[in-house]
């Protein structure tokens, strides 16, 4: 007989059951990780909404994953049970011509856990063996689970490749703070994040971002920015948000010859209008970046190994699996909530 487990499955949009389902089983090249924490995510409300892949429902969904090994496939090498992982989430095929260049996140067969496969809103998920990173022993759990968010912000911050000394501005402040801290930590001088939450902005400045941009009480953000930067724009902007009029926006706080970084995820059919003008005589660039893979794991976890950046002041609270949608409701209407962690492991939440 099958082993059972927690779990919260999106049924349909709109619709979270949290049901017994069970246990994954692993193959030979495969490991079962026991979850301990698991961060909630802007893109976990779009998949529970319907807005974002709706076609991969039932899903259990989570992939700011946190554990510890349960059960070790064959094939798996320097991994044993009771090690505590991050889980590189991206599952690439390895063959096709993105692949074979190196771009895996273009993976003509990309998918990720938790958004495609079933991932860590549950007490066991499983994963390719190769795709675990082991946690030092000197970190704590709660820092643990940031991983995965450092390494997509990680990723958006080495494809920007910002100068020393260069000027950047951030719209949105939720990854966006974390945007901010790893360009400030690149060198960036000054560092700006436009944002409408008064809490996460204060706590921004708190980490030592040297100006904030609190758009309900500033009538025009972008003249803001101009007037931060000497009246020419900013060298480098990173869009956290993920809506044309906020892409329009950041592309206007760029100087001429400045580069935007597209983080932000958009709707399919949401289209945004930027003038060829500006790309050709003002020599404006734009690159993006969607996840982090790869080296961008190790490196993620040596930055917080080493305290360059530290996500607890970001942690709002943890709570019960059995309260995951009932948290991701509140995401959406609590302006004081920053980073939520679920736990299966616990009865009640924990607020810090």
């Amino acid at each position: 007989m099958a082993r059972m487990m927690k779990a919260q499955v999106v049924e349909s949009p709109n619709n979270m059951v949290l049901k017994e389902v069970p246990v994954p089983e692993i193959n030979d090249d495969e490991v079962l990780i026991k979850v301990k924490y698991c961060g909630i995510c802007g893109s976990d409300w779009s998949i529970y909404t319907g807005k974002y892949a709706a076609d991969q429902l039932p899903l259990i969904t989570g992939h700011e994953i946190f554990g510890v090994i349960e059960e070790v496939g064959q094939n798996a090498k320097g991994i044993k049970k009771g090690d505590r992982v991050a889980v590189d989430i991206c599952l690439t095929c390895g063959t096709c011509y993105f692949c074979r260049r190196g771009d895996g996140l273009l993976c003509e067969s990309f998918t990720q856990l938790g958004i495609h496969t079933d991932g860590g809103f549950t007490e066991y998920v499983k994963a390719p063996w190769k795709n675990i990173y082991h946690i030092p022993d000197s970190m704590d759990d709660y820092t643990a689970t940031f991983v995965e968010p450092l390494t997509a912000t990680l990723q958006a911050s080495k494809k920007m490749d910002a100068r020393i000394g260069s000027s950047c501005v951030v719209i949105g402040c939720g990854l966006g703070v974390v945007h901010a801290l790893l360009a400030k930590l690149r060198g960036c001088a000054p560092v700006i994040l436009v944002g409408d939450s008064e809490l996460r902005l204060n706590m921004a400045k708190e980490m030592g971002i040297d100006y904030t941009i609190n758009i309900k009480e500033v009538d025009d953000p972008i003249a803001e920015v101009k007037r931060l930067t000497g009246g020419v724009g900013a060298d480098y902007a990173i869009e956290a948000v993920g809506h044309h009029s906020t892409y329009e926006q950041a592309f206007a706080m760029l100087r001429r010859g400045g580069k935007l970084e597209a983080f932000g995820v958009c709707a399919t059919d949401d289209l945004m209008q930027l003038a060829p003008y500006d790309f050709v005589l003002g020599e404006k660039k734009v690159s993006g970046s969607c996840a982090g893979i790869g080296n961008d794991w190790g490196d993620a976890i040596r930055l917080l190994e080493y305290k360059r950046i530290d996500p607890k002041p970001m942690i709002s609270m943890v709570v019960p699996l059995e309260e995951l949608e009932d948290a991701l409701k509140e995401l959406r209407t609590n302006p004081n909530l920053f980073k939520v962690l679920v736990s299966p492991e616990i009865k009640e939440r924990v607020v810090f």
